[in-house]
């Protein structure tokens, strides 16, 4: 047993640390897109005033969750529509695309993820905003003064943010690493299959509820699952789909509408689910 075990651990340290650089160059990246252009994004975002969706959707697809944040500040303040904020959170991919990278085998699914996640975000906020505005009373709101989230990545450099989102991340994937190897290894490819109902149209459905967990962890879970074959492409999507990462966690916060903060979720799940379970039969 001690062997096996053994085994599973240096497996999973060796997955990581071929992963760690490309992590890091990604993060750096990152890093330097949002320091040096963030707050000109976001003003551009609620300039878009009825193309909010599609700029939302855009911005959005840049793989860090300062935009979900951002967006959901933006929201509360009533500075942009419910459509565009739905588009942000749903083209939001947090730490998927990072991970993807650092996978070699996996890179060529890249562009395909990233552009079904922004069709989807665009066509599903405009319609959000289309079915507001012909149905629903539009309440005006004071905006709130504050639009920043807790965040205190913008008093460091590039390097150190940089290496402080790759330290966070690579333990979550080390973890993850570690636990599918155990799960692998003690339990079978069979028992993981069933569990996430492998090769069964109800995966997407399971995938988007895993999305809704406020961390890292959910994407990179699913991303992992779907590198090592037991998840479906339809499945990523539709967890990616709800996996906003913390931008929930501040809507909940700054957003003092819980009515509204659930039905937000509830439209994530339906669009996140049915888009997995058609992209899944196609």
């Amino acid at each position: 047993m001690w062997e096996r075990l053994f085994d599973v651990l240096k497996d999973a340290s060796l997955d990581t640390l071929i992963t760690l650089p490309f992590l890091f160059g990604v993060y750096l990246l990152i890093e330097y897109i949002e320091h040096k252009s963030s707050d000109k994004l976001g003003k551009t975002l609620r300039k878009m005033g009825p193309f909010g969706s599609v700029g939302g959707a855009a911005i959005g697809a840049i793989p860090q969750c300062g935009f979900s944040v951002a967006a959901s500040n933006l929201y509360a303040g009533r500075l942009i529509s419910m459509g565009t904020l739905i588009a942000v959170y749903i083209s939001t991919s947090d730490e998927a695309i990072p991970i993807i990278l650092g996978e070699p085998k996996a890179v060529p699914i890249l562009w395909k993820l990233i552009l079904i996640k922004v069709g989807i975000a665009m066509v599903a906020g405009i319609l959000v905003d289309v079915i507001i505005r012909l149905f629903c009373r539009k309440k005006e709101d004071e905006p709130f003064k504050e639009l920043c989230a807790d965040c205190d990545c913008e008093h460091h450099g590039i390097l150190h943010s940089a290496l402080h989102h790759t330290i966070h991340i690579i333990i979550f994937i080390f973890v993850i690493n570690l636990l599918l190897g155990c799960v692998m290894e003690f339990a079978g490819e069979q028992t993981v299959e069933k569990m996430m109902m492998t090769n069964s149209w109800v995966q997407p459905i399971i995938a988007a509820l895993i999305g809704f967990i406020p961390n890292c962890a959910a994407s990179a879970v699913l991303t992992k699952l779907y590198i090592g074959g037991v998840v479906s492409f339809g499945a990523l999507i539709a967890g990616l789909c709800t996996g906003a990462g913390v931008g929930l966690m501040v809507l909940f916060r700054t957003n003092k509408n819980l009515k509204q903060n659930f039905a937000i979720m509830g439209i994530l799940y339906v669009i996140a689910a049915a888009s997995g379970l058609i992209i899944q039969m196609i």
